[in-house]
């Protein structure tokens, strides 16, 4: 893990463990990143009015032979806020209707669906979920209680922002499907921290950042929609893919795709960021980013006296996990000096009337940084 520092243009003074909110691009991604700028200003009339569908169409193929799926059934979208947006604003809830989530869930998504619920007359729920944790049926038979004849729709994390938790989402999926409700789940922290193969999860509609754990340019995300459920999205911007006098092989790529004059170039470096991964073993990146965050979580949890949020075992975290702090942290003040004497980059919010830190570990990360993190936190709490 240390070699692969040197690829990254994180400044060196910083312990940056901090992955999860914006992620951080390898210096070959960057430069390819730089190379479509520089090539879309060479000649921006080609560039976006002869060259951009085919372009987007061969990056789309790249992610689709990623994610295990035909290429026209993703668009790409600068993160999860607009995919989470398309789908929310598209379907057809009002009064009576519920959505269903948990109580996990990414504070701009939860503001989304509270905005048309207000808006449009439906209910947003968000279902508590008793922590900690302990086993994956009680966790399904938890959430499937908050299930009503009323549920139309439910939104869930597949892994959790604020907890980092993992959430068992292939049998959400599956009883949802068999019960008739639409799913739509968020995996802002999923491609590049887990295998996705999202023909075999099922899940109706499915939101991604790629800018996170694939180490994209930010500004990289897609939507994926199952086919059957495409005709139910209508575009978030109206613009010239609309009434499309050149069709193209999608309706869903030609309703979402084109917002006017954008820079694409984040979106046309998704191949590179996959390939960087592949030539870079990032199986075993991810195993001894794994290993790492572990023995994190469980020195703090160790230093505290406070149980984690789920079991070490079971499949519950991977390259992310949060750690409880005690109930009196000042935890701005944390945050600042931790930031501020230690030079240590990490979250530190409030969620549910708890206190966590949450810890990111990538390629880049040593055992180094896990123990300045420790010392300092041993020292500030």
């Amino acid at each position: 893990m240390n070699s692969l520092k040197e690829h990254f243009l994180l400044d060196p003074s910083i312990v940056f463990l901090n992955h999860g909110s914006f992620g951080a691009t390898p210096k070959p991604v960057f430069e390819e990143y730089q190379r479509w700028q520089r090539e879309l200003e060479r000649q921006p009339v080609e560039f976006l009015g002869r060259r951009i569908t085919g372009l987007l169409a061969e990056s789309r193929a790249a992610l689709g032979d990623y994610l295990g799926l035909p290429a026209d059934d993703l668009v790409y979208t600068q993160n999860v806020t607009i995919s989470v947006n398309i789908v929310a604003h598209s379907l057809d809830l009002g009064p009576g209707d519920e959505v269903l989530a948990t109580d996990h869930e990414y504070g701009a998504m939860d503001r989304t669906w509270r905005f048309l619920s207000k808006e449009r007359g439906f209910r947003y729920i968000n279902r508590h979920i008793e922590m900690p944790i302990t086993t994956r049926e009680k966790f399904i038979e938890d959430f499937w209680r908050g299930v009503t004849k009323n549920t139309r729709v439910i939104f869930m994390s597949h892994i959790t922002s604020p907890t980092a938790i993992i959430f068992p989402v292939e049998e959400i999926v599956q009883r949802a499907r068999e019960s008739g409700i639409l799913t739509v789940i968020d995996g802002a922290h999923v491609p590049g921290q887990l295998p996705l193969h999202l023909d075999s999860l099922g899940a109706d509609f499915y939101c991604a950042n790629l800018h996170k754990w694939l180490c994209a340019p930010k500004g990289a995300g897609f939507l994926y929609a199952r086919p059957d459920v495409q005709p139910l999205l209508e575009p978030l911007v109206i613009s010239w893919g609309y009434e499309s006098e050149f069709p193209g092989s999608s309706t869903f790529i030609d309703h979402h795709e084109w917002w006017g004059t954008r820079d694409m170039s984040a979106f046309l470096s998704v191949p590179k960021a996959i390939e960087f991964q592949q030539e870079n073993n990032w199986d075993e990146v991810r195993e001894s980013c794994h290993r790492l965050v572990s023995q994190a979580q469980d020195r703090i949890c160790e230093l505290t006296g406070i149980a984690a949020l789920h079991p070490q075992a079971g499949g519950w975290f991977r390259q992310m996990a949060a750690a409880p702090l005690p109930a009196g942290t000042d935890i701005l003040l944390l945050k600042q000096r931790l930031y501020d004497e230690y030079r240590v980059e990490i979250p530190v919010l409030e969620w549910n009337g708890n206190k966590l830190v949450r810890i990111s570990v990538q390629g880049y990360n040593t055992e180094r940084d896990v123990d300045i993190l420790v010392r300092a936190l041993s020292s500030l709490l």
